[in-house]
């Protein structure tokens, strides 16, 4: 694994409770050759900076001053053209569920295109909400006891991060054939963008008439899924985003 594969995955740890998890992450990280820590609104603000995070770094200090802390979500994944949400919980809606071995596949078929590729990792007793995995690309878990399927944060990152620098370490260079000749070259949307398209949507959908933001029930979320099942190309979000705008100018 080389260092500029290495730098386009981005490890986004949202809304985390205990600056030893953020500590033994960043040691996670580092051990494993990666190092673009993200921090989403943790529950201590500079959490980075805590003695316990810093203690159970255990050398991998530089990782913790070099993390990025904010509150927003959606900056964090803007430019990833792929956004993995790490859950062993099924949701009704949103994004496709993919195993762990076929995002693994998925991450490299990226990362040999220079996209970048955010990981999400939620909340340590709740875990990623619809809300976060809104953002993502896929839902992914990782082969555990289906019967207490729980990993701890570090834990699960460090699977993560040992087995993608495995991948890495290990591609031979050839095509996976996971995926379509007409994306091999596509240019996709970041999760953003397509969330910015969405909410371009509901209003058009309210300005005709189609949604009662009274009483939508389950329109949006559904609509949400449905576009989650295809990765959406920046073309066809101007594509979508047209429509939208042809609707509102009948309001």
């Amino acid at each position: 694994m080389n260092t500029d594969q290495a730098n386009l995955l981005r490890w986004v740890l949202v809304e985390t409770s205990h600056p030893g998890n953020v500590g033994s992450a960043a040691r996670a990280l580092k051990t494993m050759g990666f190092g673009d820590l993200r921090l989403i609104n943790p529950k201590i603000k500079g959490v980075a900076r805590e003695s316990e995070a810093i203690a159970l770094a255990s050398g991998a200090g530089d990782i913790l001053e070099s993390s990025q802390e904010s509150e927003s979500l959606d900056l964090a994944v803007q430019d990833c053209s792929l956004v993995l949400g790490l859950t062993s919980r099924d949701r009704e809606f949103g994004p496709p569920a993919l195993d762990w071995v076929s995002a693994r596949h998925l991450v490299q078929d990226a990362v040999n295109k220079k996209q970048k590729v955010a990981l999400l990792f939620g909340p340590e007793r709740t875990g990623l909400d619809n809300d976060h995995l809104a953002l993502c690309t896929h839902r992914v878990w990782l082969d555990a006891n289906p019967s207490y399927p729980s990993l701890n944060l570090a834990q699960a990152i460090m699977v993560c991060a040992y087995t993608l620098r495995e991948t890495f370490t290990t591609f031979d260079g050839q095509e996976t054939g996971m995926l379509a000749d007409r994306e091999a070259s596509a240019e996709f949307a970041d999760p953003a963008a397509i969330s910015a398209m969405l909410e371009h949507w509901r209003a058009g959908l309210e300005a005709i008439g189609y949604l009662d933001p009274a009483n939508p029930k389950k329109l949006m979320p559904r609509l949400q899924a449905l576009f989650a099942r295809t990765r959406l190309h920046k073309e066809e979000i101007d594509l979508l985003r047209g429509i939208a705008k042809q609707m509102l100018l009948r309001k």
